[in-house]
């Protein structure tokens, strides 16, 4: 979903509201020699200079001189925006995050919760209740197994181990007539954590934990969560004690059965000591989360003698129990330290179900559109901009590199600035910037957002240059074969820290250095 061109709005450069200050100020003092004009020119040749060397660099390292987009403009010092093919379309791979976790902590704000809510329509005779257990979904993000399980085990401490009647999912909260645009991954393994989709019946990520280990009884493999649906046919052998190999050397295949169970065959040699690991989603929301729940409940020692249904919960129907979700800030963090695509996408359509029109059926269209409406009560110009998803896992996503710095210069000045700074990884500390510019002086030094995709790299966020002066940045790459559009970004970060564009000493008076200013 793209949209028509608007106007931007524009300011005056930082480096001349400086210069006019300056100016302002030696007047004051009297008559100076004040050379505005040369110093001006100094500014545009310092960068012209920076961006040169990273165009330079950029074409040198990816053979196409249109392959990187980059916007830089300083925040809270001295400095001078740069701007390479910055108003060039460009896929942004994950850093399209930042769009959907800065717009979710304005538009819905920063202490919404989600309520997932355990009600029925009979009655609590003895340890028995008797009527359905309905679960009411409200497109939580992240209802973990070990939120189910501290909720769920009330139900056992209430006294009730059976429930006489069926578990029924209401998953109504959300609406998507329209469905999600399909993603073609080239991975050739559909089940992939970062391939899962939305829902409204979501339940731990919609995810499973394979474990296997070997020791001196041969090789013990499971599940967390251990479903009745999905079984394992361990055929992976212990070996003698060595090195423990890598993931890669195992094979996990799924057997689909008619009966809609799953059996994971794994193969592999893994030494005594060693254990192998893999997440894998295998099975349709519904099942799982009805799977999930009723996995839990056992745990407590609560059975459900009836079976699985979907349907719209009874208006009166009693509430038994509830889980409320950690506040938005605590997901806009998991979201972008950890890049979570279906966690990014639920906050989408979190954000169409809170804002949806009368005429409106589908929560992704809703909130994609009320996305568009407050970056224009910005003045951010959307011309062209495609959101798609809101996480980025997206072949149609648009925005330039301007559009994405300008969202970052606004971002600075809101009051949830810290709340979205204090979500994105950290400069070769945590996240996925963790490994990425070790052992350059940099640690700690900015919080990068970072996107990957095939022919996609991109990196966006505050970086702090030698002079505590605070960018915002913004740098994509969409090239093929894009593999080492990383280093290009890197390099970009690494020179605003050491080798930031700034202006040069604007001489006031020559004949006296007392009365040199400068700008660095």
């Amino acid at each position: 979903m793209g949209r028509a061109n608007t106007s931007s709005k524009t300011g005056i450069p930082v480096y001349r509201s400086i210069l006019a200050g300056l100016a302002a100020a030696a007047l004051c003092a009297g008559p100076v020699a004040f050379a505005e004009e040369s110093a001006d020119k100094s500014f545009r040749s310092s960068s012209r200079v920076w961006s040169a060397d990273m165009r330079d660099y950029a074409e040198q390292a990816l053979h196409n001189e249109q392959a990187l987009s980059m916007a830089a403009i300083p925040l809270n010092g001295p400095g001078i925006e740069q701007f390479i093919n910055a108003d060039q379309l460009m896929s942004p791979g994950s850093i399209m995050k930042l769009v959907t976790t800065y717009a979710a902590l304005e538009i819905l704000g920063p202490t919404h919760r989600w309520d997932t809510d355990f009600l029925t329509d009979g009655d609590m005779v003895g340890d028995t209740l008797k009527g359905n257990l309905y679960v009411r979904f409200g497109g939580d993000p992240k209802l973990t197994i070990e939120r189910l399980w501290s909720t769920l085990r009330e139900l056992r401490g209430m006294g009730i181990t059976s429930i006489d009647g069926e578990l029924v999912l209401d998953g109504s909260y959300f609406r998507a007539d329209e469905g999600f645009p399909s993603f073609e991954d080239n991975g050739d393994d559909p089940h992939r954590p970062f391939l899962v989709e939305p829902s409204a019946y979501l339940t731990n990520l919609n995810l499973l934990h394979f474990q296997v280990r070997a020791d001196e009884r041969g090789t013990q493999a499971w599940t967390t969560p251990n479903l009745p649906d999905v079984v394992i046919d361990n055929r992976v052998t212990a070996t003698a004690e060595g090195p423990c190999p890598s993931r890669r050397r195992f094979e996990w295949d799924p057997i689909f059965h008619d009966d809609h169970r799953v059996t994971v065959r794994v193969t592999g040699e893994l030494p005594k000591g060693c254990r192998t690991t893999r997440y894998m989603s295998l099975l349709p929301h519904e099942q799982y989360s009805a799977s999930l729940i009723r996995s839990v409940l056992a745990e407590t020692g609560v059975t459900v003698s009836g079976g699985n249904a979907t349907g719209a919960t009874p208006e009166d129907a009693r509430l038994v129990l509830k889980t409320t979700s950690p506040d938005l800030v605590t997901m806009v963090r998991d979201i972008n330290k950890w890049s979570s695509n279906v966690m990014a996408r639920q906050m989408l359509l979190t954000i169409g179900a809170e804002n949806r029109k009368d005429d409106e059926n589908d929560d992704r269209v809703a909130g994609i559109r009320v996305i568009y409406d407050w970056l224009e009560d910005k003045g951010i110009n959307t011309a062209g901009m495609v959101i798609d998803n809101g996480a980025g896992l997206s072949r149609h996503g648009r925005f330039t590199a301007r559009q994405g710095a300008e969202l970052l210069q606004h971002a600075w000045n809101s009051p949830f600035a810290a709340d979205l700074m204090a979500s994105m990884p950290i400069i070769a500390m945590d996240g996925t910037m963790a490994r990425r510019l070790r052992n350059t002086g940099m640690d700690g030094s900015g919080r990068i957002k970072t996107g990957y995709l095939e022919n996609v790299r991109s990196i966006a966020g505050f970086t702090r240059d030698e002079h505590n002066t605070t960018w915002a940045v913004v740098g994509m790459v969409n090239n093929d074969p894009a593999w080492n559009g990383q280093a290009v970004l890197d390099r970009v970060l690494y020179s605003l820290h050491f080798k930031p564009p700034t202006g040069t000493a604007i001489s006031r008076a020559p004949s006296s250095p007392s009365k040199t200013t400068s700008i660095q």
